[in-house]
């Protein structure tokens, strides 16, 4: 491998996010971890000015260009990136001028703030989520016992009785005990690990799409706004069904307990490739990002960090079990779910692996 070759392998793997900017500050050469950062593939931003990537970059554009002209490096703390689908993030930055002939560039190295402190934030997601699961484990197990015991005395009992009126009332028990019997299934999800084979993505929400809009027989609105260029994921196509669809439903029955089924309800369904993003301690080199986002009014401030805990809802009909059944789907595909919300904009966001041939 020749050292231009190697040179470029490093730029491209690199966790750091790199921008090269000519002396018209315009991005001549952007990384895959820039890409990520700025929410745009490379075809998006090549081209573009500085001024559109930095928030109050009046400021900003005079300190790049001091810098082209004097060729001094300097670095700025907690600086805001405009996102073109996300709004906006923090990072710290550092500019190095580069001269090559008669051309003058800098060369821009960019750190999100933010990412330790999702990875940190991931992590003890997925802890909490393990600790009631065990917690769930250990209950159903205590519940599941007795509840067979009064099953079977039901059912001895409404053998001895010869009064019909009566065996409605042993019937009542042995059919409420099977109800909890069935909700215990539930929290604890699938006793086995489904099989797994490749998997669109797309097919999946447009799936979970057609399933939603049946059921608002198109009172809802529902927008797509996919990358065609995700490859497949590795996956069970009936869990993931089953995850989105509770999430989905989640956003379609917010809306309609605000009275905005055909008033300005929209649920919408975006696709993305993200690069170099962790999942608890595991960095994955792509990974494909569904984010469901609605405009309702939000999920309550009380059980906003409590959502993905068994029995929090935050609608007095619901069951508090669909974004925890989500999750563990999504943790059993090595994929997380994350959750934004405010009055407004209600964003949740489904992170699964792709798995990427070595060159």
């Amino acid at each position: 491998m020749d050292t231009n070759s190697l040179d470029h392998l490093l730029l491209e793997n690199l966790s750091t996010a790199v921008l090269l900017l000519d002396g018209e500050l315009t991005v001549q050469y952007v990384n895959p971890s820039a890409e990520t950062l700025l929410a745009a593939s490379a075809t998006r931003v090549l081209g573009s000015r500085a001024s559109t990537f930095f928030a109050g970059s009046e400021n900003r554009l005079d300190a790049l260009q001091n810098a082209l002209d004097t060729g001094d490096p300097f670095t700025e703390r907690r600086a805001f990136l405009n996102l073109k689908d996300q709004g906006q993030t923090a990072v710290d930055y550092t500019v190095t001028p580069l001269v090559s002939g008669a051309s003058r560039f800098l060369l821009v190295e960019m750190q999100a703030m933010d990412r330790i402190l999702r990875i940190d934030r991931e992590e003890a997601l997925i802890t909490a989520h393990d600790t009631s699961r065990n917690l769930v484990k250990g209950l159903a197990h205590e519940i599941k016992n007795p509840l067979g015991g009064i099953r079977g005395a039901a059912q001895l009992l409404s053998a001895e009785l010869k009064d019909a009126e009566l065996r409605e009332y042993t019937d009542i028990i042995a059919n409420e005990v099977e109800r909890l019997c069935r909700l215990v299934d539930r929290l604890l999800g699938p006793n086995k690990p489904a099989p797994f084979s490749a998997v669109n993505i797309h097919e999946v929400t447009e799936h979970v799409a057609s399933l939603v809009e049946a059921e608002t027989r198109g009172e809802l609105v529902i927008l797509r706004d996919y990358d065609p260029s995700i490859p497949e994921v590795q996956g069970n196509r009936e869990q993931l069904i089953q995850a989105i669809l509770n999430i989905v439903r989640n956003a379609m029955q917010s809306l309609k307990s605000a009275d905005m089924l055909g008033k300005g309800g929209t649920i919408r369904l975006r696709t993305r490739i993200q690069r170099h993003f962790t999942i608890g301690k595991v960095n994955h080199r792509v990974v494909c990002r569904l984010d469901i986002i609605d405009n309702g009014p939000g999920i309550p401030a009380e059980i906003s960090e409590r959502i993905f805990f068994p029995m929090i809802s935050g609608r007095p009909e619901g069951s508090g079990l669909g974004l925890p059944i989500a999750q563990s789907t999504i943790n059993t595909h090595n994929g997380l779910v994350e959750c934004d919300s405010r009055p407004g904009h209600t964003r949740f966001t489904i992170f699964l692996p792709i798995e990427c041939d070595d060159d």
